[in-house]
């Protein structure tokens, strides 16, 4: 989990039992238990799947409670995990794209995740089938029309507090907040009942890398069972509802899901990253008519004074026959000004280097220059969705990625400006799966992921809507 996140949380002593021993099943035992997975899996009618931060550690995102867990070496004073890469650049796991592929499948009905990385979401799991009980690390929201904003990074603060950006809907523009639950926050009704409501109609409630310690979340699971449905647990320590659990797996949550995708012969797809950005442009003639000021600004899309924390710098030069210098933007905002004759025609090419964490090390873009004097506001129509789909298509055709292209153009009269929003593919994770026979007969699993380069009350509960108002009353 992001350790900014951790620090973010208010201080409280009791945050439950942590540093759990780990236990692993013997190689015989945990391929059995993979099969009668796998089996439980293909007769269900309504699968829903409740996950906790054991899904993410593979993407170099510590756990909580686990032996090397944020609360677990905190309580031993020791220093903190490392996380392997910034947490805005974090990758969908093997199971987060396996879960996909079940969902795509018609097999997987629901999600419910305790995780904050968003990593469900960008994994491609609709949002309509998907409840973050505690939030979403990168995701805002207006409190007055609704709208939610995904961003490519952390919001700054947790504890559904206002952030520092306005919605952008039309007539409405009031400020956002943050999706993230403090300690003392209740479970949001619009997360907390479809989530509900999926668990009582499951005939099967798969728990993937939870230790299912945090109330009220942690006993969703458990309405499966008055309707006759079945929970699986999979999670290397043990759990308070291992008792009540038809099937308990120690083993690594990816090994596990990459042998119950096998035994269904389902593959499990790659990962495509696609990140955007926009290049905006604006020219003013000068006061004696016979000079272009001009303004180059590489900027987010999610508004002017957001960072960009995918592009490290970025390099503009210009068309041969010119004799313009270049420049290194290394410093956001990236803004650059120039002054260029009135008739002059050319071209301004870009180096965009990625930051650490992008597969991608850079991508070369090309913009033309030309001042026309227009008093017409225009929008190209773009197919946003089938570039995306097709950037997608050639990152994984191609094994590689740094494709792009543009899925926004947009100019404006008053000032005369241009703006051309580019996405561009930096990152793709592929999933290999490969068994071998041992001696005895079971498979042993080789898992490869490859790239081109709570609130819970001070009494360990998290609080119901209904507990939260039972208690003000």
């Amino acid at each position: 989990m992001s350790l900014g996140y951790a620090e973010k949380l208010s201080f409280i002593e009791d945050v439950g039992q942590v540093g759990m021993a780990e236990f692993f099943d013997p190689s015989h035992v945990l391929q059995c238990k993979i099969e009668e997975l796998a089996k439980l899996i293909q007769k269900s009618k309504h699968l829903v799947v409740f996950t906790g931060a054991g899904i993410s550690t593979s993407c170099g995102i510590p756990d909580f409670r686990g032996p090397k867990g944020i609360w677990t070496l905190q309580r031993e004073g020791k220093d903190l995990p490392k996380a392997s890469l910034p947490f805005h650049r974090a990758m969908p796991s093997m199971t987060h794209m396996a879960l996909v592929e079940l969902e795509r499948a018609g097999i997987l009905k629901f999600v419910i995740s305790q995780n904050v990385d968003g990593l469900h979401l960008r994994s491609g799991i609709p949002r309509e089938k998907l409840s973050e009980l505690h939030g979403d690390s990168f995701m805002e929201m207006c409190p007055s029309c609704g709208a939610k904003y995904l961003r490519d990074f952390e919001v700054e603060t947790i504890g559904l507090k206002e952030t520092s950006r306005r919605c952008s809907v039309e007539k409405c523009g009031a400020k956002l907040k943050d999706t993230v639950l403090d300690w003392e926050d209740a479970l949001p009704p619009k997360e907390i009942d479809p989530a509900e409501k999926h668990c009582k109609m499951a005939d099967l409630v798969l728990c993937l890398g939870t230790s299912l310690q945090i109330t009220p979340a942690c006993n969703l699971p458990l309405k499966c069972l008055r309707g006759g449905g079945k929970i699986v647990i999979v999670n290397l320590q043990k759990t308070p509802k291992d008792k009540k659990a038809n099937v308990v797996i120690h083993g690594l949550v990816d090994k596990v899901v990459a042998g119950v995708m096998e035994s269904l012969n389902m593959k499990i797809p790659p990962y495509v990253r696609i990140d955007l950005f926009q290049i905006i442009l604006t020219q003013s003639l000068s006061g004696d008519q016979r000079f272009i000021n001009w303004t180059l600004r590489v900027a987010s899309v999610h508004g002017l004074t957001s960072q960009l924390p995918f592009i490290e710098s970025i390099e503009v030069s210009f068309s041969d026959n010119q004799n313009y210098k270049d420049a290194v933007l290394d410093k956001q905002p990236f803004l650059m000004k120039r002054r260029t004759a009135r008739n002059e025609t050319f071209d301004i090419f870009f180096k965009v280097n990625y930051s650490d964490g992008c597969d991608c090390v850079s991508t070369q873009l090309s913009l033309p220059f030309e001042f026309k004097v227009s008093t017409k506001e225009h929008v190209e129509i773009i197919d946003k969705e089938a570039v995306l789909q097709s950037l997608r298509e050639k990152a994984v055709e191609e094994s590689s990625c740094g494709q792009s292209g543009v899925v926004e153009r947009r100019a404006v009269s008053e000032p005369r400006s241009e703006a051309v929003v580019y996405a561009t593919v930096t990152s793709l994770r592929t999933y290999h799966c490969q068994q071998s026979l041992l001696a005895n007969g079971y498979l042993k699993w080789k898992l490869e992921g490859s790239g081109t380069s709570r609130k819970r009350s001070r009494t360990g509960k998290r609080k119901s809507k209904a507990q939260e108002e039972e208690s003000k009353a």
